[in-house]
């Protein structure tokens, strides 16, 4: 009873992540982006990271709701199909395998996440320069997006790991 709760709650908090990404980003804009710094909020890739990891019974869909999530994340919020849509279930697969191996606790995971978030800001960066949407080199890249990108959302998954973490052992 406790498990199918877990399978409902996901994807509730798969959308909500989905519906902070933007609602956040629009009213912090001022300073998420201000020139020449991006910071990029990352909730989603967060709770499909917390979701591989803190699933004990690995049963969740985590693929294939992110790439449900990541075509609606491209279709709405940024208009060019397949960035998120190929990245959000490549972390996935790369964290299912990479699972077996790790200790889980807070520094493990907190790891892998800037991992995953250097992956998937490096795969969004590449797309878009293939795609003439950015510009920039790889150095402006990583001094004014991926750095102010990585620290914000640290600071988040420091805020939302123990109630996170909770949520899911209480319904697991």
């Amino acid at each position: 009873m406790r498990y199918s709760r877990l399978k409902i709650i996901f994807p509730i908090g798969l959308f909500v992540a989905l519906f902070l990404d933007g609602s956040l980003s629009n009213v912090f804009a001022g300073r998420l982006f201000t020139y020449p710094y991006t910071s990029v909020l990352h909730l989603v890739l967060l709770w499909l990271v917390f979701a591989v990891f803190l699933d004990d019974r690995d049963d969740l869909a985590t693929g294939i709701w992110a790439a449900f999530v990541g075509l609606v994340f491209d279709w709405y919020y940024t208009g060019i199909i397949g960035v998120y849509l190929i990245s959000l279930p490549l972390i996935v697969y790369l964290c299912r395998q990479v699972k077996p191996w790790l200790d889980l606790n807070f520094l493990t995971l907190l790891m892998v996440y800037i991992i995953n978030l250097t992956i998937v800001e490096a795969f969004a960066y590449t797309w878009y320069s293939l795609c003439d949407v950015v510009n920039s080199g790889l150095a402006d890249f990583a001094v004014y997006t991926l750095g102010p990108t990585i620290a914000l959302n640290l600071a988040i998954f420091v805020i939302l790991y123990y109630p996170v973490r909770r949520l899911y052992f209480s319904v697991n």
